[in-house]
């Protein structure tokens, strides 16, 4: 069976800790719950805000060019009878590209939205990340344990102090968020 080096090394810091009164009172491990804080920070809340004011006008615009496709085909449809062959054919011409049009605009929006998104996450991990490691130094831990975590006792679980530490750091005070 083959055990990855942090699957050993978490058992091997519970073997540790488990291993007598003494020594375990020397080892202090934490644990934190990554998802919640990439979730709740206010870092994050500010980063979904940023990404919704700086793509808003381009997702409003690829909006405005389907309703007007959709004018058009109204248009066509009720018309279609009484125009030549000619404008007809003109007119259906311009639908299509109309549409290659919106199709372009929406693979453009979702690229450039996802590669932001990207950047912003990468950002708040960094941060999250720091946070986790200046106050794991600070208070003294040994280990602190994050994704792949099976179980964890409240008294270990270090959440609730570094999203109270992120909030500080944003200026959106200490207030408390549940699980």
């Amino acid at each position: 069976m083959i055990i990855s080096s942090t699957i050993r090394w978490v058992l091997a810091a519970l073997l540790v800790a488990a291993a007598g009164d003494a020594l375990a009172a020397d080892v202090k491990v934490g644990v934190v719950n990554i998802p919640r804080l990439l979730q709740e920070a206010p870092q994050a809340d500010a980063a979904r805000k940023r990404l919704e004011s700086d793509f808003a006008p381009r997702d409003q615009k690829i909006v405005e060019l389907q309703k007007k496709l959709k004018k058009s085909e109204e248009k066509l449809a009720k018309d279609a009878a009484i125009m030549s062959d000619s404008q007809r054919q003109s007119r259906e011409r311009e639908l299509i590209a109309l549409k290659r049009d919106i199709k372009r605009a929406k693979e453009e929006f979702n690229e450039d939205l996802n590669l932001r998104r990207n950047e912003e996450l990468a950002k708040l991990q960094k941060l999250v990340y720091d946070t986790i490691v200046a106050l794991a130094k600070e208070q003294k831990y040994d280990a602190i344990l994050g994704d792949s975590v099976l179980y964890a006792s409240d008294r270990v679980d270090l959440t609730d102090m570094v999203l109270s530490r992120l909030r500080k750091e944003s200026g959106a005070g200490a207030g408390s968020g549940g699980r």
